[in-house]
């Protein structure tokens, strides 16, 4: 049996079996860099060994350093950014920090006097808000402040904006179904009062009319699978629709159904697109055609670049892929020829 099993592992451990100095492993911990990569190596694979994990209480007493990282949303939070927020968790968690998901009620500026108090209380070393706060833009941590950090691609309520509500991707879904032969559309939308529903309904009439096509009405929705459904029966026995363009994966997932009842084949007599490729729609049958929406690149990227200001640290280059991809699946085919 190991010389520590049963307590909690120590640096000193780590660099005994790594074969380094404690001085090495706690560079390693600290992300100072500079090591050889058979060194990284050494230490990490004895860190997994050991199963060590830092002592986050006494590195605060040493350092003045938490350990800890705060999330805002606005309050009251009624629909949480999960993926968002898991993957920023596994960013931070990866990089030795504790997070915590803090809700503060209030306006902007009520919002923005709770993230001050908050940055200058000593009890997190950095605040990620994911919305806009008056006066309050990306910085570094000072001796006295806590770094801060904006993701900006939610409103008041949480509902996505700016490249979340970038709507340019249901031009590319139309081109697309037009180069498969559809002529005649219909577009079941979101709520109006969503940014990113108004944006999908607006770039939707504009490409419809842009390519001389036909739409056969935008049905107000409000997200639901029984929206989608009850806009597919709506349509007439003759109706010459043969492509629906849904605001939501779980609208479209009720537009299929629906057409499936009336006998429609999809995509044979119909063909569907969805927003959000939700998993339940890539295990469908058929598989929904969609547009994938990274929100867990966003919650990486939003979290690597606080912890850069946290420690002082240039932000990490990566090559992003746009926020809203399409995706092609069974759900969409060649028009028809209906008689």
């Amino acid at each position: 049996m190991s010389d520590h099993a049963g307590r909690r592992p120590t640096i000193v451990q780590v660099a005994r079996l790594a074969h380094v100095s404690h001085q090495t492993v706690s560079r390693y911990l600290r992300h100072n860099g500079g090591l050889k990569p058979e060194t990284v190596r050494r230490v990490e694979a004895a860190i997994e060994e050991l199963g060590y994990r830092p002592n986050l209480v006494a590195r605060s007493m040493r350092t003045r350093r938490t350990g800890r990282l705060a999330v805002l949303l606005p309050a009251p939070a009624l629909l949480l950014p999960t993926r968002l927020l898991s993957a920023a968790a596994v960013v931070a968690h990866d990089a030795g920090f504790l997070i915590e998901v803090v809700s503060i009620e209030g306006g902007p500026r009520e919002r923005a006097g709770r993230a001050l108090e908050l940055m200058t209380s000593g009890q997190v070393e950095g605040v990620l808000s994911l919305s806009s706060l008056p006066g309050l833009t990306d910085q570094p941590a000072t001796p006295s402040r806590a770094a801060f950090a904006v993701v900006g691609e939610y409103d008041d309520e949480l509902h996505g904006i700016g490249e979340l509500a970038d709507a340019s991707v249901v031009a590319e879904i139309v081109e697309h179904l037009a180069d498969l032969g559809h002529r005649h559309f219909l577009h079941v939308a979101g709520p109006d009062a969503w940014p990113s529903a108004r944006a999908r309904r607006q770039v939707y009439a504009e490409v419809i009319e842009r390519l001389g096509l036909v739409s056969h009405g935008v049905v107000d929705g409000d997200w639901s699978a029984e929206c989608g459904y009850a806009a597919v029966r709506a349509l007439p026995g003759t109706s010459p629709v043969t492509a629906v363009v849904a605001a939501n994966d779980p609208m479209a997932t009720g537009a299929v159904r629906a057409a499936l009842d009336r006998g429609w084949g999809v995509p044979e007599r119909l063909s569907v697109v969805g927003w959000d490729d939700l998993e339940l729609g890539r295990f469908a049958t058929p598989s929904l055609s969609s547009v994938v929406v990274d929100r867990e690149e966003q919650g990486r990227v939003a979290m690597e670049r606080l912890i850069a200001l946290v420690r002082g640290e240039p932000e990490p280059e990566r090559t992003r892929l746009p926020l809203n991809r399409l995706v092609l699946r069974e759900s969409t085919g060649p028009a028809p020829v209906l008689g």
